[in-house]
């Protein structure tokens, strides 16, 4: 598994602190994109919370998933939160070291007190002292939240006094690129209030038996049941365990909002959960196994696969402005493109870490992560097989028949409606579920190709 080391800077730890006005919540930056390019500590936010107690849980909730991983429950070492400035909120993201589960922490104007934010995306710092401090707070006695470094240190820098080491994963990357691409098929399944909210999380099996199939969650009046069987309406809950960070906010929610694709059969399916807040949203995103991340789920390989794609990514990338909301319509008559050929465009920035998808707004949202994430392409297996094919003229095109020559073994490869079918393994066992194989993005590429030099 190919990876790298993550070096985070900060000006100084980020604190919890009490002031002649009150507490002060001083979250330092490290590097990170902003409108006016790259900025080694980037200023988002100056300002006071609508609900301190609440958003301290809800920042704990997200730093508790950036350390956690749930399938071998050994502590690694933690990758800071990611924050974005999109004027109109912020948002706190992180993802789990096993790669199976997203959060996010979506804190809006009415919770900022209507105060405007900055643009940009960073790594925040979130220490264990201060993880201590904000576990400790009561009340709702007022709380600025600065994100950036103060003005003292804006004027006096001379170089980071705090550095962090994580590694990088290539699977990680991937991970979070799939998060987004899996969120933009769900729907919203069920919808619970806040008291019931409580009693049906704390209800959930917990350590549920390895072998066991997936559990099942489907509205029954006011409350949701679980089934082991879906249903019409039903949504996947593949690991109770994995909702534990909810509990950090749940006394504070005014409802649970639960989204999911259209069951496929009774194959396990990702899936979101997310409590409202005064001011706030959490939300958690799970894949369809706790012994599975999202890296291995394919949903970005065929955006991936056609340089139109990656032609049309870069056009759109030029039109992006931090917005909170993608309109695809309004991008597609921007750039001259089709609404669809943008929504491929912008599956492939997501794969880049440019956009990432808000299930309670249905919509992509511009942010710039702060790493090298176009590492998740050029390393992706399936994808780095499927261009080794090409290149070594494994293809042969047959109309709407393809063969691919692949070590001792040749495979039909057959397209039917746009969708590629092929005679090896992988399709056999996940029949496209997670993707594409490698003969099938083999196929789409040499196509393309084809197509590309008929035209010339």
């Amino acid at each position: 598994m190919t990876r790298s080391v993550q070096a985070l800077a900060y000006v100084r730890p980020s604190v919890l602190e009490s002031t002649g006005s009150g507490r002060m919540l001083g979250l330092e930056t490290a590097g990170g994109l902003t409108p006016g390019g790259a900025e080694a500590h980037p200023r988002f936010f100056s300002g006071f919370l609508a609900s301190p107690q609440i958003a301290a849980r809800g920042l704990l909730a997200v730093a508790d998933v950036a350390a956690a991983r749930y399938h071998q429950l050994t502590r690694p070492g933690s990758l800071d939160p990611v924050v974005t400035g999109n004027g109109d909120r912020l948002r706190f993201e992180s993802f789990s070291g096993c790669g199976g589960v997203y959060a996010r922490l979506d804190v809006l104007a009415e919770g900022l007190g209507g105060t405007e934010t900055g643009h940009g995306t960073t790594n925040v710092d979130v220490n264990d002292p201060l993880r201590e401090a904000l576990s400790r707070m009561t009340g709702d006695d007022p709380l600025h939240l600065r994100v950036g470094p103060g003005e003292l240190a804006v004027t006096t820098l001379s170089g980071a006094v705090v550095e962090k080491k994580v590694p990088l994963p290539d699977r990680w990357l991937r991970g979070f690129a799939e998060a987004q691409v899996a969120s933009a098929r769900f729907d919203l399944r069920a919808e619970l209030s806040g008291p019931e909210a409580v009693r049906f999380v704390r209800s959930l099996p917990r350590g549920r038996a390895r072998g066991r199939g997936p559990l099942w969650i489907a509205q029954s009046g006011r409350t949701l049941r679980p089934t082991t069987r879906p249903g019409a309406g039903a949504v996947c809950l593949p690991g109770p365990d994995r909702l534990a960070a909810l509990e950090r906010v749940l006394r504070h929610a005014t409802g649970l909002r639960v989204y999911g694709p259209v069951p496929d059969g009774t194959l396990a399916t990702a899936s979101a959960w997310e409590a409202t807040l005064p001011g706030m949203r959490l939300t958690l995103t799970l894949s369809p196994d706790p012994a599975r991340g999202f890296s291995g789920e394919g949903g970005v390989l065929e955006a991936l696969a056609t340089e139109e794609a990656a032609q049309d990514a870069e056009l759109v990338a030029v039109l992006l402005a931090w917005e909170p909301r993608i309109d695809p319509a309004d991008l597609a008559a921007q750039a001259g493109l089709t609404v669809d050929r943008v929504r491929a465009a912008l599956t492939r920035l997501g794969t880049a870490g440019r956009v990432g998808y808000d299930v309670a707004d249905a919509a992509y949202f511009h942010r710039e992560l702060p790493y090298d994430a176009d590492r998740a392409e050029r390393h992706n297996p399936r994808l780095v097989s499927a261009r080794r094919l090409v290149a070594e003229g494994a293809v042969e095109l047959d109309g709407t028949l393809a063969t691919v020559t692949s070590g001792e073994r040749r495979y039909r490869v057959r397209e039917l409606e746009g969708v590629l079918d092929c005679t090896c393994q992988w399709w056999a066992d996940h029949r496209g579920r997670r993707g594409p194989c490698k003969h099938a993005l083999a196929v789409r590429m040499a196509r393309q190709g084809a197509a590309a030099v008929g035209a010339a």
